[in-house]
């Protein structure tokens, strides 16, 4: 295939609009994934810049010690001159979004998680909730930069659980292995019906916004499992969203990336709104904050 090519045909939309997700192979290739995986190296050992949350190394560190001091690097697309602000309009990523939702689209929100052994997995959670859409265009290219299987931490999903778009509660976990502070509950699926997906570096697992999913820690003895994420959403859609806070807004998000189409709200003021930074394991404030708002919310529902 070339890079212009779509990369899927009329039965994976179908499978995508059923299951909420569809996966597609051979997104980057080998020299592509090797040069992305030294870019997350760089990220991580300061060739960027002493971003917020930047640590830097210990003299000799080996590799696998210098990434696993961070769960996940934000935003990576605003790296002025990375890799991962290139490839976030990459056409063999775009011709497949513009397929799921429309000719016109607009990149949001980028993350590139490295999940060394022993680190933990994302509790379930609706991307919609954070990043809300006004026509449920959101979509997400995640993409395996190493072997995504579940002793190193893949993806957990229901497939289907977007189909009613319904937002879920979420709630306080206390749970070690799963990253931040809050899960989703309330739903009526049982947790026998997460399936993992499993995917060979270089694939990518499209889903929609409303999907539940989540992903499994890292058991593994030694391998790491690194992921880029882009999200896209229509760019007819405003996106009421802040990347610092990770919290929805009432400003339609000004920092946009269009990779498709035409924008329809050209005559807005577009602005740099938010910063990349590096965050380890665990909850921030924000997810604190936002954990204590939820059950604040919940003791004043009537029974």
């Amino acid at each position: 295939m070339t890079d212009g090519e779509p990369r899927i045909a009329a039965g994976d939309v179908a499978a995508y609009l059923r299951d909420g997700f569809v996966v597609v192979p051979h997104v980057f290739d080998a020299h592509e994934l090797a040069a992305l995986r030294a870019e997350s190296l760089a990220l991580c050992r300061g060739a960027f810049g002493a971003i917020r949350g930047f640590v830097p190394p210990d003299p000799g560190a080996d590799d696998a010690t210098t990434m696993g001091r961070y769960m996940v690097g934000v935003m990576p697309h605003k790296l002025d001159g990375s890799l991962f602000a290139r490839e976030v309009g990459n056409p063999r990523i775009v011709d497949v979004v513009t397929r799921l939702i429309g000719p016109d689209v607009k990149a949001v929100h980028s993350q590139i998680f490295f999940k060394a052994p022993g680190m933990p997995g994302n509790a379930l959670h609706q991307d919609e909730r954070f990043i809300p859409t006004r026509d449920r265009s959101l979509v997400t290219a995640w993409i395996a930069l190493e072997d995504a299987r579940i002793a190193n931490g893949c993806l957990r999903v229901i497939p289907g659980s977007h189909r009613p778009s319904v937002l879920w509660p979420m709630r306080r976990h206390e749970n070690p292995e799963l990253d931040r502070a809050e899960e989703l509950h309330g739903f009526p699926w049982s947790r026998d019906a997460v399936v993992p997906v499993e995917v060979p570096a270089g694939a990518a697992v499209f889903f929609d916004g409303y999907l539940i999913h989540g992903s499994h820690p890292n058991r593994s003895a030694g391998q790491m499992r690194r992921a880029l994420l882009y999200v896209y959403a229509s760019a007819a859609t405003p996106v009421l969203f802040d990347p610092a806070s990770y919290q929805p807004t009432t400003e339609d998000y000004p920092d946009i990336v269009m990779v498709a189409g035409r924008d329809p709200y050209g005559w807005v003021p577009r602005r740099r709104h938010g910063e990349p930074y590096l965050r380890p394991s665990g909850p921030t404030v924000a997810d604190l904050e936002l954990a204590r708002r939820h059950a604040a919310q919940a003791t004043a529902v009537p029974p």
